[in-house]
C-alpha cells in the first residue's frame, strides 16, 4: 500500500478558505444591516412657540424661572405647586401679578381662584416675590407659554434623545439566527469534506502516515532526566505555596467591590455636582460606631420636589430617563404620589446591598475617627464625589489600618487630655508631633476585644 502525507493539510486549507469567505460575507452583511445613525437633538427644529405673553422675553424668563420657581413648580407636571405651562391661558395677567408678589394677601382677601389653589395643593403657602417687577413676571410667563416640543415625524425618543426610525431595520434576532445557521452549515461541510477525503484515500489504497506528536517525545525525554524532574518538583512546591498563601490572604478582602443596588444612587451627582455633605445623609458617623444607612425620609427632604434630573446630568452611559426612573423607584418605596403630592401609605422596603463589612472580631468606631480625629470620609472611602457607583476603596486589612496609625499625626487642639499626655509622650519619644501609633494605636486591645 502506498503511503502518502497527512491529508489533514488539505482540510486545513479548506477551513482557512471558508473562514476567510465567512469573514468577508459577515463584514459586508453587517454594513448593510447597520442601523441608521441617531440624529442629534440639536439638529431637529424646535416646535414653534406661542407668542410670548405681554411681550416678555422667554430666554430671560427661563433664567428667572430656574432661580425662583423651579424648586416648587414644573412646566408639565404637578409638584409642590401646579404645572405652569400655559398658565397665562388660565388667569389674567393682573391676577398673576398679585398672586406672584403676595399670594397670602390674595388668599386672605377671599379671592375664589386663590383660595381654590390654596386648598387644592394641601394649603401650601407660596413664597412671596415682591422683588419681581411686572416685566420680570412677563418674562416668566413668556417662558411658560412656549409650546412643548414634540418629536418630529420619523423620529423616536430613545434614552432621552431623538433617533431616526428605520422602518426597514432588520431585527437583531434575525441576524443572529442567520449567523448561527451559516456556522452550522460550515461545520457540516467540513465534516463531509473530511469523510470524503478519507474514502478517496481508502479506495486508492493509500495509507496516511501519522507523525509522532512532538509534545509526547519531549515528555518522554523530561521523565528520563531525574535531576530536571527533582528541580521542577521543588519549584512547583514553592510556587504552589506562594500562590496558596496569596489566595488565602485575600479571603475577606473585597477592595473595589461595587454591587448593583436596588435603587441607583450616584454619589457623583449628590456629593459631587450638588455638593451634599457626606454627614448630611450619614449623620450617625458623627456620634455612633456605625455610619448607618440613610433613611428614605432623608432622600425625600429633597426629592419631594425633585421628580426629575436636569438634562445636563445625563451621561453617555446613563440617560436622563434612567435617572428619572430611579427617582420613581424611590417614590414607590416611600409611597409618594407625585401627581397628588401626597403619601399613599403603601410602602415597599429597599434591600440595599452592604459594601463595607468588617469581621466580627474587629472593632471600629466612626465617631472616634470622624469627630475626635477629624478624618475626612475620603481618607477611607476614596473620592466618593466622583463615583457613579459606590465601591469599597480601601482593602480594610489590619496592615492598612496599622500603616494609617503610623503615618497620621494626632490632633491636639482643643483637648486638654491630649495636651497633657502629648507633652509627656513627646518628651519620651523625642518628637514634636505624635502619631496615633505612638499614642497607643497599635495596641491589640484597641481593635480586638
Amino acid at each position: 500500500m502506498k503511503k502518502v502525507g497527512n491529508h489533514n493539510s488539505i482540510s486545513r486549507n479548506l477551513i482557512l478558505s471558508l473562514a476567510l469567505m465567512l469573514t468577508i460575507s459577515l463584514t459586508s452583511f453587517a454594513q448593510e444591516a447597520a442601523p441608521a445613525t441617531a440624529a442629534p437633538a440639536t439638529d431637529v427644529a424646535a416646535t414653534p412657540a406661542a407668542a410670548p405673553a405681554a411681550g416678555g422675553d422667554a430666554v430671560k424668563g427661563k433664567e428667572l424661572f430656574n432661580a425662583n420657581c423651579a424648586a416648587c413648580h414644573k412646566l408639565d407636571a404637578k409638584a409642590t405647586g401646579p404645572a405652569l405651562r400655559g398658565v397665562a391661558n388660565k388667569y389674567d395677567m393682573a391676577w398673576i401679578y398679585k398672586w406672584v408678589k403676595n399670594s397670602s394677601e390674595l388668599i386672605k382677601s377671599g379671592d375664589a381662584k386663590a383660595v381654590k389653589i390654596y386648598e387644592e395643593y394641601n394649603k401650601s403657602v407660596m413664597t412671596a416675590f415682591p422683588q419681581l417687577s411686572n416685566a420680570d413676571i412677563d418674562n416668566i410667563i413668556a417662558y411658560t407659554s412656549e409650546v412643548k416640543a414634540e418629536a418630529p415625524a420619523g423620529m423616536a425618543v430613545v434614552d432621552g434623545g431623538l433617533q431616526a426610525k428605520d422602518e426597514n431595520a432588520i431585527s437583531n434576532n434575525v441576524i443572529l439566527g442567520f449567523l448561527v445557521t451559516v456556522m452550522l452549515l460550515l461545520i457540516v461541510m467540513l465534516f463531509l469534506v473530511y469523510n470524503m477525503l478519507n474514502r478517496i484515500a481508502s479506495s486508492k489504497g493509500l495509507e496516511v502516515v501519522k507523525k509522532e506528536n512532538p509534545i509526547l517525545g519531549l515528555g518522554r525525554a523530561f521523565v528520563r532526566n531525574q535531576f530536571l524532574v527533582l528541580v521542577s518538583a521543588i519549584f512547583l512546591l514553592l510556587a504552589s505555596g506562594y500562590f496558596v498563601y496569596g489566595y488565602l490572604s485575600q479571603i475577606g478582602v473585597d477592595q473595589n467591590y461595587a454591587p448593583i443596588q436596588p435603587i441607583h444612587f450616584s454619589h457623583r451627582i449628590h456629593a459631587g455636582s450638588n455638593g451634599v455633605d457626606c454627614k448630611y445623609c450619614h449623620s450617625a458617623a458623627r456620634v455612633s460606631k456605625n455610619a448607618g444607612i440613610p433613611s428614605l425620609n432623608i432622600c425625600m427632604n429633597c426629592h419631594k420636589n425633585i421628580a426629575e434630573v436636569a438634562d445636563t446630568t445625563a451621561t453617555p452611559e446613563y440617560s436622563k430617563a434612567f435617572y428619572d426612573g430611579e427617582i420613581q423607584k424611590l417614590y414607590t418605596a416611600v409611597g409618594w404620589d407625585k401627581s397628588t403630592q401626597k403619601y399613599t401609605g403603601k410602602t415597599k422596603p429597599v434591600k440595599w446591598v452592604r459594601i463595607h463589612n468588617l469581621q466580627d472580631f474587629v472593632y471600629f468606631n466612626h465617631s472616634q475617627h470622624v469627630s475626635v480625629a477629624g478624618i475626612e470620609c475620603q481618607k477611607c472611602h476614596g473620592e466618593v464625589q466622583t463615583y457613579e457607583i459606590q465601591k469599597q476603596f480601601a482593602p480594610l486589612t489590619m496592615g492598612w489600618c496599622i500603616d494609617c496609625h503610623r503615618q497620621t499625626d494626632v490632633k491636639m487642639e482643643g483637648n486638654a487630655y491630649y495636651d497633657k499626655i502629648h507633652k509627656e509622650l513627646s518628651k519620651k519619644y523625642g518628637v514634636d508631633k505624635l502619631t496615633a501609633a505612638q499614642m497607643g494605636g497599635l495596641e491589640c486591645g484597641k481593635c480586638h476585644y
